[in-house]
């Protein structure tokens, strides 16, 4: 007796992490009649999970968990965040990001892109950039804030994980408010890029993070420049100065993501009375 034995079924089957992901998320912010402020719209995609958390007063508070190692060679991720009018959102992390390198040579990209309406409020917080050995990412960061928008922004870059050189990031913030630029500058550091380590830049640190607030008050108020820290002693320098409009941002270089992150925060506290 013969017996037949059936073709195999196709299994379905994700593309090979190899040819890098695709993957963007996104996060919607609107305040209801009575001022407080729902999530219309929370979609997480691919390594990048969305998490509702319990927030104080009217706010509303989302937290970015990285559901798989990304962003590797190759990848390309989003995330698109927007507070409609009135409206308060926060987005912090649960953990810090880190670069790795793909199976193949080709970068990977990580955009983020925030859209703040009239009198909303954005806080972006998140946790580290890492970038490991070996890596290469490509980051930008696009804001588009109404007149009367607020933001507060925080981006920090770790050059390298524990005893290991960095990896090559390239890093873009721009900022417009009311259709005009606010702030466009780009950074990079690692293979391939001049003088990255030198006193004219990293002064041989291996962190840096920098602290933007936006807020229409600062016209009427603005700062004034101010030193932070002690580049001599070690842990870090910085420097407080004002924007060209409503705007103030604080500059930080430290041996570590640390003494970043209290360079920022002794800034936001006293200079700014924003507790973070």
């Amino acid at each position: 007796m013969t017996l037949a034995v059936p073709a195999p079924v196709p299994s379905r089957t994700a593309v090979p992490r190899a040819a890098g992901l695709r993957a963007t998320a996104r996060i919607t912010a609107r305040a209801d009649r009575g001022g407080t402020t729902r999530l219309p719209v929370l979609d997480g995609d691919g390594p990048i999970a969305l998490r509702r958390l319990r927030a104080p007063g009217h706010q509303a508070r989302v937290c970015v968990v990285g559901a798989m190692s990304a962003p590797l060679g190759g990848d390309r991720l989003a995330i698109e965040a927007v507070a409609e009018q009135d409206a308060s959102l926060r987005i912090t992390a649960a953990a810090a990001t880190v670069a790795l390198p793909g199976r193949g040579a080709d970068h990977a990209v990580y955009d983020v892109r925030l859209t703040v309406a009239d009198g909303a409020c954005l806080e972006w917080l998140p946790e580290p950039l890492i970038s490991a050995a070996g890596s290469d990412l490509r980051m930008t960061t696009t804001v588009d804030l109404a007149p009367t928008a607020r933001l507060v922004l925080r981006e920090e870059q770790v050059l390298g994980r524990s005893d290991e050189p960095t990896g090559a990031l390239r890093s873009r913030l721009r900022v417009r408010r009311a259709g005009r630029t606010l702030l466009d500058q780009e950074m990079a550091y690692g293979p391939g890029v001049p003088g990255w380590d030198t006193a004219a830049v990293l002064d041989g640190h291996r962190a840096t993070g920098q602290l933007l607030l936006v807020d229409p008050q600062l016209a009427d108020d603005p700062v004034t420049v101010q030193l932070l820290g002690d580049a001599a002693g070690g842990a870090g320098a910085g420097v407080f100065a004002p924007l060209a409009g409503p705007a103030a941002l604080v500059t930080a270089v430290a041996p570590d993501a640390l003494r970043v992150r209290r360079l920022l925060d002794e800034a936001a506290r006293s200079h700014l009375q924003f507790a973070l």
